[in-house]
């Protein structure tokens, strides 16, 4: 990362880029084209955000990233600000890297912080600039933006717009900005290309540099947009495939782990992704689909994506499935409203949608521990970046400030987030701190034969 930072590009004339938005999106590409040698801007309307983030403070958790911030800072490539006069002045490719959450009275996107970032900037800028967007959208929004653009700006200032989606994992965000797997651009005209080429030609030389190649894909507009949505809804698909199966091996008797892993040395299918598990959460794939069939209802396609719905149930269903776990190691029946688990202490490991992240967004983890306490359980959740953001999403429950102090006395323990931390942990340890030793493995990521080894009674998820 260092000798990206310090070997500047040659040749073609280095765009200045500004990043609207820098939630982890924005601030996240911001902080890492800046490592590259771009003289970069990150713009938002959060005064406290952007005061954080120029005193070299990350508001989220990503791995690495914070030390790129202070060191861009300090060598003078990185600036933050609320001045939108100041964004157009600067920059030459402005990024609109905004939330698109979902609405609230409905399955579609909310565009409304896309639409003000756009508005925004146009009535500001004095030359002529690129637009790009990287929020995922519906498909169709690039044209209701140049619209945007065109009602907004001077046209003599020729603005155009463009769209690249990002394909971050969060946990892997800085090698997935300077060691993209592929580079999407949706433009129009060669002068929307060259800029955009000139914009990614750090991360082109880097990989270069380093003997790899990035497919750079030039794409119409539509393509663009549907390029990030259709990734999701298929990995999406493809989490809810294995955890479907894993409801089947319950009641059949069969071992979901081995399944997936029979069926992943199929190269058509592969492994990746075949984890059977609690399901998928965060702020991109559940939202994401649901949006994504709101769009084919209003393009009069509906029924194509008929089958994302169900995608959505299955997923949805995993977490229920936890607690029917639950009462059956604590020896609980389940009535019409779910198990009484009154008297029980049940521990929870993990908060996060994913581990190596602070995002309990639509977390699986979180919203179980909630049914479990809902369900009259004394719970306790402990998780080792979560803990502040799960406060705020659930006050209510009981959090532990390390893992010892979580299991403490525990009648259960239920692993919910995949971190290292918990899967690498000594179950003959733990059954020391435990009133009982039973675990649910909500990730099928615990060595059970170890676990049950050390005397813990143990489920998975798809595993008899």
């Amino acid at each position: 990362m260092g000798s990206a930072a310090a070997s500047p590009l040659s040749g073609a004339k280095r765009p200045r880029l500004t990043f609207l938005g820098t939630g982890y999106l924005g601030a996240t590409y911001a902080i890492c084209f800046a490592e590259m040698g771009y003289r970069v801007i990150g713009f938002d309307v959060d005064v406290d955000k952007i005061a954080r983030l120029a005193n070299g403070t990350l508001p989220f958790h990503e791995p690495g990233l914070e030390n790129l911030l202070r060191r861009n800072l300090a060598a003078g490539r990185l600036q933050f600000s609320t001045n939108l006069a100041q964004i157009a002045e600067f920059g030459d490719v402005h990024f609109i890297c905004v939330g698109t959450p979902q609405q609230a009275d409905g399955m579609g996107a909310d565009l409304s912080y896309v639409e003000a970032a756009v508005t925004g900037l146009s009535q500001n800028l004095t030359r002529k600039a690129l637009i790009v967007g990287k929020s995922t959208v519906p498909v169709g929004t690039v044209e209701w933006v140049e619209q945007l653009v065109s009602k907004n700006a001077p046209a003599d200032l020729g603005i155009e717009v463009a769209w690249s989606p990002e394909f971050l994992q969060e946990g892997f965000a800085v090698d997935d900005v300077l060691r993209p797997n592929r580079i999407v651009i949706g433009v129009k005209t060669e002068w929307a290309k060259d800029m955009l080429h000139a914009t990614h030609k750090g991360v082109l030389d880097l990989a270069a540099a380093e003997g790899r190649t990035v497919p750079l894909m030039v794409t119409d507009f539509a393509t663009a947009e549907l390029v990030k949505v259709a990734a999701n809804a298929f990995l999406a698909t493809k989490i809810s495939f294995i955890n479907a199966m894993a409801e089947v091996c319950e009641v059949a008797g069969g071992d979901v782990v081995q399944l997936a892993q029979a069926i992943g040395y199929d190269p058509r299918i592969g492994n990746r992704f075949l984890q059977a598990g609690v399901g998928f959460g965060g702020g991109c794939l559940p939202k994401d689909i649901r949006a994504f069939q709101a769009r084919a209802q209003e393009l009069g396609v509906g029924d194509a994506l008929r089958f994302l719905h169900e995608v959505d149930l299955i997923n949805l269903r995993c977490r229920p499935r936890v607690m029917r776990l639950a009462a059956e190691l604590l020896g609980r029946r389940s009535g019409p409203a779910g198990p009484d688990l009154s008297g029980t202490r049940i521990a929870v490991l993990g908060a996060t949608f994913k581990p190596n992240s602070d995002d309990v967004r639509d977390a699986p983890a979180l919203a179980v521990a909630a049914l479990l306490a809902k369900s009259g359980s004394d719970v306790r959740v402990y998780d080792p970046q979560g803990m502040e953001n799960a406060r705020m999403v659930q006050p209510k429950l009981t959090y532990a400030p390390t893992l010892n102090d979580a299991i403490r006395s525990a009648d259960l323990v239920c692993v919910l987030t995949e971190w290292a931390e918990f899967r690498e942990s000594d179950p003959y340890v733990l059954g020391t701190l435990v009133a009982s030793r039973r675990v649910v493995d909500g990730r099928n990521c615990l060595d059970s034969a170890r676990w049950m080894k050390a005397g813990w009674q143990y489920r998975g998820m798809g595993r008899s």
